[in-house]
């Protein structure tokens, strides 16, 4: 439930409310806007709301109906901003992060992240820890890998971003990345996220193969409920009977999510598709669908790519894409 207070409610009052609501088990989050402090009550037993409607300050009560608190517009209606060290996620800014599937050299990162420096790529993306459907296909270089992303993104200037696959990397990983990304086969798993909760920065959680919206929703709420409201959700496609591309890219997701909850959406139009000549189309359709961004697989040299090379642009393709880019976000207004 959520508890609003009067506008001319004191600290007194407000500590009184949340200091009931822990009594009864619940986890106390609070929002102070301009006029009104909200507390949100999540977890704990039954109670009678009355109980807290009846305390000096209170306004009034709002339940919560949705099975995701957190993660709903109701607990927090305002868009959630998600602040790096050089740029937001969420704003009115689309975000865009690009880079290799998979950290293979320190040439291949160098080259590659010096080709989207000059598009204004701001996140750079590329996996040390590679989850692959067949145990021979290249597995990615480790800690060694993090260490030269880590090198070529301060080089330019850039945030980093790469896949945790469980919960034994997430010391490791703290120092080298800037945002944690939950890859889809993770996405439900609750021992991962509950620990990702736990930690200082932000979460990219794609949506997984054959997941609802709620369930999503669902997993999003794992990591928030341990205190990390820094999350960021990707859709990548889902599974569904057809084979021409790699996933079925649900774009209605996005505006679907814009509606439900608070949290920044970005898109992977690169796993979706599968293949390159299909990335750029998507990608106009997520940021015309109300994107906040999105994530896209770009390498110097795609056609020797040890992985899905298929799907990576090449940095010119990129280039002429971010073009076009643009000119949908001007007519969406948004900037980029």
């Amino acid at each position: 439930m959520l508890i609003v207070m009067k506008s001319m409610a004191t600290q007194d009052q407000i500590d009184v409310v949340i200091s009931q609501i822990e009594q009864n088990g619940f986890t106390a989050h609070v929002s102070k806007g301009d006029i009104h402090t909200v507390i949100g009550a999540v977890g704990g037993k039954t109670i009678d709301a009355r109980e807290i409607e009846l305390l000096d300050g209170v306004e009034k009560i709002v339940k919560i109906t949705s099975s995701y608190k957190l993660a709903s517009r109701t607990f927090h209606p305002e868009n959630t901003v998600i602040k790096l060290k050089n740029c937001e996620i969420g704003g009115k800014e689309i975000s865009m992060i690009a880079g290799p599937c998979s950290i293979e050299s320190e040439e291949q990162m160098d080259a590659t992240a010096a080709a989207l420096a000059q598009y204004g790529i701001k996140i750079l993306r590329g996996g040390a820890f590679k989850p692959r459907t067949s145990p021979y296909s290249f597995q990615g270089l480790g800690e060694e890998g993090l260490k030269i992303a880590r090198r070529v993104a301060d080089k330019y200037n850039m945030c980093l971003t790469s896949e945790v696959m469980e919960i034994s990397q997430i010391p490791l990983m703290l120092d080298y990345v800037d945002i944690m990304q939950v890859g889809a086969r993770n996405m439900q798993n609750f021992n991962l996220l509950r620990e990702l909760g736990h930690i200082n920065k932000p979460i990219l959680l794609k949506r997984g193969l054959c997941s609802t919206i709620e369930e999503w929703l669902m997993s999003a709420e794992y990591i928030m409920s341990g205190g990390n409201m820094d999350v960021i959700l990707c859709e990548r496609g889902i599974r569904t009977f057809e084979t021409a591309t790699r996933n079925t890219l649900d774009i209605s997701a996005i505006p679907v999510i814009k509606k439900l909850s608070h949290l920044p959406i970005i898109a992977d139009p690169s796993h979706a598709s599968g293949l390159r000549d299909k990335v750029a189309p998507l990608s106009r359709a997520c940021i015309a669908a109300g994107a906040d961004g999105l994530i896209i697989e770009v390498h110097n040299n795609p056609e020797k790519a040890l992985c899905d090379g298929a799907q990576s642009l090449f940095p010119n393709q990129y280039g002429e894409l971010s073009a076009q880019l643009k000119t949908i976000a001007t007519a969406v207004g948004r900037i980029f």
